[in-house]
């Protein structure tokens, strides 16, 4: 596409006119006085000034922005994407949920059952005083070239994971695509209905997408590896295995974690809480939330320690996406039958996130915050709630989403972060 001076805001006309006349400068000195200059030829100056030069025009897009290398939303640093409302957008949504079969479980892709509203789908996040940057897979790709993207967490991580491949994608089948879990350890043990996670390479970019099951956030061994029957510890104050090995590999990590946190979860998987190698003591670390509090906290700050040798990773810990039961929980009646938005008429404005525990864990650090509470919480009716294809009677799901659906949105604020 041809782009004119015209579609230039002052900003760009005057970073292009200092590179001109500062270049004009350099080859009229050279001109003059070329035995001061007889490192460096015209010819090369004049390509660098024409590379810088191109460089800027490439930033113009079909909006007739120019982003000098930044996006729209991250031109004002001060743009704070959590903040802002949901909007109608008959363009959404990106992919379609009867045809992301390769990567969409059924459990989650609301369009294979009995729901007949869709309007959650045709909904998109707007947030204040920005434009959040246009998803497009093949952008995407072209950016993570010859680069890793990691998400870690429980099963709300696993949604974002699958989202993001039919994003890419546009929920088509696709040949480019190889599964390299075998690289990660991700195998399917014996016995065990699923491998602990999916790697996937697009081959035309060698971009490579996996998703690691890590629940806690923390590394979890037997307590006695010849007991089939064994209690599990939990090292609140220990990064997972995966993380400790294969942080090296990534260029982009997600990390997640949130509703395993209860009693209920920890005494089914039989699990011991463990701080500094030993059973825990602390009365104040014994109650759930003061054992998530110190894992997050933990987990932010290997990670972070980390970062000083991997300079090139980002690493982004997302807040916790919240739940809608109403009348009980999920396993006492709770449900979320409603087809109508919370969000209508209203409008995210709090400049912290609603998550404290992780908005506090990654202050101060080289964590960046994925926050998507308060957002998310506008969306009571995306949730997958009583059509789900393995619920027993009376049971709702209002913790997982629908897909397409909210955890599209997710990546739309990571793609514009990243």
């Amino acid at each position: 596409m041809k782009v004119g001076f015209y579609g230039l805001k002052g900003k760009e006309i005057s970073l292009i006119s200092i590179i001109l006349v500062s270049t004009t400068f350099i080859i009229w000195s050279w001109e003059r006085a070329p035995g001061r200059a007889s490192f460096v030829s015209s010819q090369t100056l004049m390509h660098f000034s024409s590379e810088m030069l191109s460089s800027v025009l490439d930033e113009y897009d079909s909006s007739g922005e120019v982003g000098i290398g930044l996006n729209n939303a991250t031109e004002n640093e001060v743009c704070n994407l959590a903040k802002g409302k949901w909007v109608p957008d008959n363009r959404q949504p990106l992919y379609s949920g009867f045809e992301c079969k390769q990567w969409l479980s059924e459990m989650w892709a609301c369009r294979l059952t009995q729901r007949t509203d869709f309007a959650y789908e045709r909904l998109r996040w707007q947030p204040k005083d920005c434009q959040m940057e246009e998803f497009e897979g093949s952008k995407f790709l072209r950016r993570m070239q010859h680069k890793t993207i990691a998400f870690v967490g429980d099963s709300l991580g696993r949604q974002q994971f699958q989202s993001l491949m039919c994003m890419i994608t546009a929920g088509k089948e696709t040949l480019d695509v190889e599964y390299v879990g075998k690289e990660y350890g991700l195998i399917l043990s014996e016995g065990a209905a699923r491998p602990d996670g999916w790697a996937y390479r697009f081959l035309s970019t060698n971009t490579t997408i996996l998703y690691y099951w890590s629940a806690i956030l923390c590394d979890i061994e037997p307590i006695n590896v010849d007991d089939p029957a064994t209690e599990y510890a939990i090292h609140l104050d220990r990064p997972p295995q995966f993380l400790r090995q294969f942080l090296r590999s990534f260029n982009v990590l997600v990390l997640n974690t949130g509703h395993h946190w209860n009693r209920g979860k920890i005494n089914a998987n039989r699990w011991i809480m463990h701080v500094g190698g030993v059973p825990n003591t602390d009365k104040k670390i014994a109650v759930v939330a003061g054992a998530k509090n110190l894992t997050v906290h933990s987990v932010v700050r290997w990670v972070s320690s980390q970062l000083l040798e991997y300079p090139s990773l980002k690493v982004f810990f997302r807040t916790i996406s919240p739940r809608h039961f109403v009348g009980g929980d999920w396993n006492t009646g709770g449900s979320c039958n409603s087809t109508t938005p919370m969000s209508v008429g209203k409008e995210i404005l709090g400049e912290e996130s609603t998550d404290k525990v992780v908005a506090d864990a990654v202050k101060g650090t080289r964590v960046k915050i994925l926050d998507i509470t308060a957002l998310s919480q506008l969306r009571d009716e995306g949730h997958i709630s009583h059509f789900s294809i393995s619920a027993k009677p009376g049971v709702q799901d209002c913790l997982h989403w629908c897909l397409p659906g909210i955890p599209d949105t997710w990546n739309e604020i990571l793609f514009t972060q990243i």
